[in-house]
């Protein structure tokens, strides 16, 4: 099958830029992005966004940490655009799981991305919240379980087979460390994985053979010991 690419970033020149390559299939941003690219007003900035990305699926997260707020905050976000998927912590900070913020969206019919998954039981939680028609991905942080000396495959393909009675639910690999991520995310049925924008630039030079990539990094070495007079 075939792994879709989202961008993950906030910045607008970032997305004006990348909106426009077709190798890029939807965007995902997060609070942290968001800051990160200087917004000050949140639904000003995120409909901005949407002025640029109109008519691919996008991401916008709920930053309440009480779960009735976090519906509120779900539904105004749903009405800023069609291509909006309001994105949904999987628990708050209190470690509180928010399937009743999940159900009542869901309810709703708004399209969701439950965001900072990590295992299967946690993805097993969400199906049981949700209906089968309106869209829904689920987002495993792969990456930041690497980080923690966790395999993360394992969780992923639980995750998949799971899946697998949703026709509306996706699987995303996120918080990608590497462009190899995007090869392995295809080759275990990932349905999307979400990339920030250098390392969509990189997948998109795939291709190099070993030779090249030898004779490219010995010609780096060389060039940088020219360029510092190193003498022995």
């Amino acid at each position: 099958m075939s792994t879709k690419i989202f961008c993950d970033i906030a910045d607008i020149n970032l997305i004006k830029k990348f909106s426009k390559k077709k190798i890029v299939k939807g965007f995902t941003t997060n609070p942290s992005l968001m800051r990160k690219a200087g917004a000050k007003s949140y639904e000003t900035y995120s409909k901005e966004i949407l002025d640029i990305c109109n008519n691919k699926p996008i991401s916008f997260e709920v930053f309440a940490d009480n779960q009735d707020s976090m519906i509120e905050q779900g539904i105004k976000i749903n009405n800023w655009g069609k291509n909006v998927f309001v994105k949904v912590p999987v628990v708050n900070s209190k470690n509180q799981f928010t399937g009743k913020v999940i159900s009542k969206l869901n309810d709703r019919n708004i399209k969701l991305n439950i965001t900072a998954v990590y295992t299967a039981n946690q993805t097993k939680k969400i199906l049981k919240k949700i209906n089968k028609k309106t869209k829904v991905i689920i987002s495993i942080f792969a990456g930041r379980a690497g980080d923690a000396g966790k395999d993360p495959l394992r969780e992923f393909l639980k995750s998949i087979k799971l899946a697998k009675n949703f026709k509306n639910v996706e699987i995303l690999w996120a918080s990608v460390r590497e462009p190899y991520n995007y090869l392995q995310a295809r080759s275990i049925g990932c349905h999307i994985i979400t990339v920030p924008p250098d390392l969509i630039e990189k997948i998109e030079k795939f291709g190099k053979t070993y030779k090249q990539l030898t004779l490219e990094t010995v010609k780096g070495f060389l060039l940088d010991s020219k360029k510092s007079n190193f003498q022995l």
